[in-house]
């Protein structure tokens, strides 16, 4: 079940200007309220390679985040505020971006849903396993079978996910606090700068970040607006438009989320339906 907080979708200009970053004073306080992760600079690097060698390939680069974060209550921490998410959008999103040409950076919730297994995370993987032994009763050699009626299409799953993974298209980053999600956008951004117009941003984590306009001044960005009434949802996506710059936001209702959805611009209202069947692929 995706969680009822704002997420949000970036994507790049066409604009061939490269413009500097905005400061802004919450940016400011970024650093001052939440300590900056050890591993950001490390994986800053690993981004920009990842950005840089697509883009020598002609290949488009998109930054995916997906799933919820956790707060700390207690600096010595035993207790968190979770906003949970799945990171069924997120995990779905990238195996379609990848379909159409772009390598995926999955900045993903640690443990939430995960590009090409997402169809498979309810199932007891042992389940759908059966070892076959070599001679002798104790004897550890042998092979392990796949049940492929417990795991339907895994034959398929496998098969594009070693592609993807040999072609080095999918980048996986993860975080679990809100402070490592900020910190890991940030970097992402100022990574994916190096790439101009070839970088998207696509917000479906499961947090409001009003900070992409000021990282990325000139993305184009669609936000995701879920309420629980339908009477407030197209005021409430209007004024997310206005508030943080964004181009578009896609609304929807808890109640008909995965199935109905309104893309609000300032001058136009588009619906979209998908049936069920559409839904379980």
């Amino acid at each position: 079940m995706q969680s009822c907080y704002n997420t949000s979708l970036t994507t790049a200009s066409e604009s061939k200007v490269m413009a500097e970053p905005r400061i802004s004073s919450i940016d400011g306080k970024l650093a001052e309220e939440f300590a900056v992760p050890s591993h950001v600079e490390e994986v800053k690097e690993k981004m920009a390679t990842f950005a840089r060698h697509h883009d020598a390939a002609g290949r488009r680069v998109v930054l995916i985040t997906s799933g919820g974060t956790k707060v700390p209550l207690e600096s010595r921490t035993v207790r968190f505020l979770d906003n949970f998410s799945s990171g069924r959008r997120g995990a779905s999103s990238a195996e379609y971006f990848i379909d159409s040409g772009y390598a995926v950076i999955f900045l993903h919730r640690h443990r939430s849903l995960y590009p090409y297994t997402r169809m498979f995370s309810t199932i007891n993987m042992l389940d759908a396993l059966k070892f076959r032994g070599g001679e002798g009763a104790s004897s550890n050699s042998g092979e392990v079978v796949v049940n492929q009626q417990v795991l339907p299409n895994i034959a398929k799953a496998l098969k594009r996910y070693q592609e993807v993974k040999e072609g080095k298209l999918l980048l996986p980053i993860e975080f679990s606090t809100l402070s490592e999600y900020l910190h890991l956008l940030k970097a992402a951004a100022q990574a994916l700068s190096t790439i101009g117009s070839k970088a998207m941003f696509y917000l479906a984590a499961a947090i409001l970040s009003p900070l992409v306009k000021d990282w990325a001044p000139h993305a184009f960005v669609i936000s995701f607006k879920l309420e629980t009434d339908a009477t407030i949802l197209l005021d409430r996506a209007q004024r997310a438009l206005d508030t943080y710059r964004h181009q578009a936001v896609v609304a929807n209702v808890l109640d008909s989320r995965r199935g109905y959805v309104v893309v609000v611009t300032r001058d136009t209202q588009a619906e979209l339906m998908v049936t069920e069947e559409d839904v379980e692929e």
